[in-house]
């Protein structure tokens, strides 16, 4: 090749190698450069020095090794070979060779250590877990060791005999290369000697120390037995226990009596020692290792196994439940009456709350009534909390935060997205169990600026996003003035339903209601702000001023890096690729580049070692937004407890089946959970703070101790923030997940499986994957108080009615935060599930007249969240009915205009939920769409006593006015409650007015 093409190649290699180094240099340097602005510098440098650590002894381990086995076969080669076609041809290759063998040499080993130890860095949590493990206090019911052997010790000891075993079989088969190639072993031969006594040697070492290595196996897999998936169940069966594990014994010493025999060969140095071990190790394995255990499970085990599997069975059982936290579980029987009488219903009725609006379908409202500029967004699905009213009484309460989504998109360029449009604006929050007269949330936060209801009991706080789940991924701000709020030059703001306008809607809107069921006050207008000419007002956070129709702001929190230099600027520019980064005038000294901003990837990445929950939700905490994000301490390394996919348990309704969590083990398979950690992520700073919750975890322990000073006490929480708490939902998943077969808790009933149980799938139909837990508060059975719950239902396995109900408490101010409570139903009644209930409500007749001219009109009718909850000693189900304008156009929004619930096999239908259960229970009361003041007429029924049918009239009027009375009670109206008085007094008389005339 000519010269110039000759130097090309090595030329554009080290091009690459700079580039790739540039890369990596920059970043690893702004990697840096982020944990420093975050405070979690420990956690970079524990990682870093733990991967260095892994990396070197790997690295060196498997060279010297390696390196040891080809420089002795080297030194060992023949003096003499004998002269055959296959060493002539050999002749060529060794003279090739012979004159860069030191650099073949170093470049193989070399390479051999970089793979190594670039593997072994990678197992930098199973080190640390190992130095640093806790002990559970809790032992395995087979060979009594402590489950911190399991879950930190075993994994790390099977990583090394992994190492260990690559090294020596690469040492092997560089060996045999090496006395091929120099002669000392030969595949042709004519006196019959194919190997070198030398040869015979090494190899017969290398060997032994394989077979040694392999006997360590065999006896580390007898621990690895309570991980079997061989039985009924997970864990250690009966063949394992009494079979394998005595295989396994025998095993190991047969291994150690080869490995002597192959060590012997130093001295007999024939290859008759070595083939004959070779032949034992590989006779026993086969025998006794398989077929003994194989005609153990076929000919004992298979007729018996009920038998003989029930008491591992029950271990099974027994750390399933401790591994998920469902061991303690409150279970109830539970009779679930279908029956009630008006009395009953109106006394069940007071204080009882639901909440109609469904977070996945008013984030619509959400997004027409307050997203104010088409470049604000709020999330599908929004949030429930609990925040105070005016009068201090918790409510559930709908939320969100106005995030950015990015530029308009004709002025989407890289300064606008990076340095303009840097943040949202703004917390949204609407009442759960309130909605307006056109069947709107009624928000007690809202507009921008941000006031309301909500304003008023949290005091002032700093409203802008900076960090959040939506936008650029980085961001520069005090740079380029940023976009802050829009202003109405009017100084009008768009009619938003307050908790004063709470009202419940009419009755059912006609079709041509329903074709346009937002008026002009509820059309998206720009939200109040100061008058034309006037200047933006703020709060202490930031410099506001206003151009126009918009307010401007310039960051003065403390987030990001700053740029403090030129140098920093060309390593962000190299690590974003985008040469504006430097160009840009207005970047300088004082200017901050905020990235990693999505709360979820902030948690994860300064706790590594924990897996993050994929629902984050706003609260505003002392004076600020943050992002509460639960984290949990996963293991699969649990004895007998079964293993589950976590991405499938956490999959619903509102997941699309691809969710990956963040921080998940390999493979995702756990078999043990914890929710160890609380963290927040501060939206304005972005400020990281873990707080440890579970502070009994043994996992969380041991993490403590590897990364001291990076969680937080229990204690140093604020009052506020745990007010804001809540349980997870994907922990919630989880344990639903495993409650399916481990509510069983009889070896005999879970062998025959028969009571088994499934999450019933989303009953309206939109998608064929689980029904998605729900926030609500409700009065469990037995529970003085009603309680803020995650609750979900279950039904047999392979049918469709109603096996459980299951909720646990959520409000982290109760003794009973965290209790599972399952009140299950009786096997022999036959009681409707949410499918069933659905149907029922898509074939009653009264239900069909009011849905059918809403489904034949333009308008779109959406059935929200089933709620399913216990109501006086059975179990109510509601559903709010959305219906939208113009077949749900870009203008249009739903409105909550009817509510369907049912209770045992009856439904109803109602414009509220007060009507609806009247409707459900009074069997006396007209359909719900029909036309007040018109009555049908009587069916001719037997005569009856004139008190009876006096009585008949009384209850109802009684029943009447006390429904009216109890739904301006909820209103807040003080004079309703004398009216409730007396109108139970009413009902009693009547009651015994028609007995006395029955």
């Amino acid at each position: 090749m000519p010269r110039r093409s000759r130097l090309l190649a090595p030329v554009a290699a080290t091009v690459v190698v700079i580039i790739a180094g540039l890369m990596f240099a920059a970043n690893f340097w702004t990697d840096y450069m982020w944990f420093q602005s975050v405070g979690y510098t420990s956690v970079f440098l524990t990682e870093l020095w733990t991967r260095v650590l892994l990396f070197a002894v790997a690295a060196l381990v498997m060279a010297v090794i390696v390196g040891a086995s080809i420089f002795f076969a080297y030194r060992a080669r023949p003096g003499i070979r004998p002269m055959s076609l296959e060493q002539q041809g050999l002749d060529r290759y060794r003279q090739s060779i012979d004159p860069h063998r030191k650099l073949f040499f170093w470049l193989a080993v070399g390479a051999l250590a970089l793979l190594s130890g670039a593997a072994a860095s990678g197992d930098w949590r199973s080190y640390l877990q190992f130095a640093n493990g806790v002990d559970f206090g809790v032992t395995d019911p087979e060979f009594q060791m402590d489950v911190a052997f399991y879950a930190f010790v075993y994994p790390f000891i099977r990583i090394l005999l992994g190492y260990l075993y690559a090294a020596v079989i690469l040492a092997f088969i560089a060996a045999v290369i090496v006395h091929y190639l120099y002669g000392g072993v030969r595949l042709q031969n004519d006196t019959g000697q194919r190997a070198t006594p030398a040869a015979r040697v090494h190899l017969s070492v290398l060997l032994g120390l394989f077979v040694l290595l392999r006997s360590g196996s065999y006896w580390l897999d007898r621990y690895g037995l309570v991980f079997s998936e061989r039985g009924y169940t997970f864990g250690a069966s009966y063949t394992d226990v009494h079979a394998v594990k005595t295989a396994l014994t025998i095993l190991t010493v047969i291994s150690v009596i080869c490995a002597v025999l192959f060590f012997a060969n130093i001295y007999f140095k024939n290859t008759m020692v070595p083939m004959a071990s070779l032949g034992l190790l590989v006779l026993s394995a086969v025998i006794v290792g398989a077929a003994y255990p194989e005609i153990v499970q076929r000919f004992q085990v298979n007729p018996n196994e009920q038998r003989l599997e029930s008491p591992y069975i029950e271990r099974n059982i027994a750390s399933t439940r401790e591994a998920y936290g469902i061991d303690d579980a409150d279970v109830v029987a539970y009779d679930a009456t279908t029956e009630l009488s008006a009395e009953e219903l109106v006394q069940e009725a007071q204080g009882t709350t639901v909440r109609l609006a469904d977070p996945s379908v008013v984030s619509q409202t959400f997004q027409q009534m307050q997203q104010v500029r088409g470049f604000y967004q709020f999330p599908e699905v929004l949030e429930v909390d609990r925040y105070p009213d005016a009068d201090g009484n918790l409510i559930d309460t709908i939320v969100a935060v106005r995030e950015l989504d990015g530029p308009p998109s004709d002025q989407d360029n890289w300064l606008n997205r990076h340095l303009i449009y840097t943040h949202g604006y703004g917390f949204v929050a609407a009442a759960g169990t309130q909605i307006d007269a056109e069947g709107r949330p009624v928000f007690t936060e809202y507009n921008i600026p941000p006031r309301g209801e909500l304003s008023d009991v949290v005091g002032d706080y700093q409203e802008r996003v900076y960090y959040g789940r939506e936008g650029a991924g980085y961001v520069i701000v005090q740079a380029e003035e940023e976009y802050d709020y829009p202003l109405d030059e009017e100084g009008e703001t768009a009619d938003v339903p307050t908790p004063e306008d709470a009202v419940e809607p009419e009755v059912g809107p006609s079709p041509d209601d329903a074709q346009a069921p937002a008026d002009a006050d509820t059309e998206t207008t720009d939200e109040e702000a100061p008058a034309e000419g006037e200047e933006a007002t703020d709060d202490d956070s930031g410099a506001a001023g206003s151009s126009g129709s918009q307010a401007y702001n310039r960051y003065d929190g403390s987030g990001g890096v700053q740029l403090d230099s030129f140098f920093e600027r060309i390593l962000y520019a190299i690590k974003y690729q985008e040469p504006n980064i430097l160009l840009n005038s207005a970047i300088t000294g004082d200017s901050r580049i905020l990235y990693e901003r999505d709360p979820l990837d902030r948690v994860e990445k300064v706790a590594p070692f924990l897996t993050v929950d994929s629902r984050p939700y706003p609260a505003i905490v002392d004076g600020k937004i943050v992002w509460i994000v639960d984290a949990y301490t996963t293991s699969d390394g649990y004895p007998y407890a079964n293993r589950i996919d976590f991405t499938q348990a956490v999959t619903d309704t509102f997941t699309d089946g691809t969710l990956q969590p963040v921080g998940a083990l390999p493979g995702n398979q756990v078999n043990y959970i914890r929710n160890s950690v609380k963290a927040t992520v501060d939206a304005y700073d972005g400020t990281v703070t873990l707080y440890a919750w579970d502070e009994e975890d043994p996992v969380l322990k041991t993490w403590m101790s590897a990364f001291p000073g990076v969680i937080e006490d229990r204690d140093e929480m604020s009052d506020q923030l745990i007010d804001h708490l809540r349980y997870p939902d994907d922990l919630f998943k989880v344990q639903r997940e495993i409650m399916r077969e481990y509510h069983v808790t009889n070896a005999a009933a879970y062998y025959g499986g028969q009571d088994f149980w499934a999450v019933p799938n989303d009953p309206t139909g939109a998608t064929d994957r689980p029904e998605s837990p729900y926030r609500q508060t409700i009065h469990y059975p037995g529970d003085e108080e009603a309680s803020f719950s995650l609750t979900t239902t279950y039904v047999p396995r392979g049918r469709e009615n109603l096996a459980a109900f299951m909720a646990v408490n959520s409000d982290p101010r109760s003794d009973d935060y965290g209790q599972l409570k399952l009140l299950e139903l009786p096997r022999s009644t036959v009681i409707f599930g949410p499918g069933q209930v659905q149907n029922a409500f898509d074939a009653d007749a009264n239900v069909r007249e009011v849905l059918l001219p809403l489904e034949q009109s333009n308008a779109e009718v959406t059935r929200g969240n089933l709620l399913t909850l216990p109501f006086a000693g059975g179990l109510l189900y509601v559903e709010p009915l959305y219906v939208q304008a113009g077949g749900g156009g870009a203008a249009s929004f739903p409105l909550l205009q009817q509510v369907m619930v049912g209770f045992g096999e009856e439904v109803a239908i109602g414009s509220n939920l007060p009507d609806a259960l009247s409707n459900l229970f009074d069997g006396a009361a007209a359909p719900p769409a029909e036309p007040e003041g018109e009555e049908e007429a009587p069916e001719e029924e037997a005569p009856e006593s004139e008190a009876g049918s006096g009585g008949d009239q009384d209850l109802t009027d009684a029943l009447n006015e006390a429904v009216e009375a109890w739904e301006e009670s909820r209103e807040g109206q003080e004079e309703a409650d004398e009216r409730l008085r007396e109108a139970l007094e009413a009902i009693e008389e009547a009651l015994a007015e028609q007995e006395g005339g029955d």
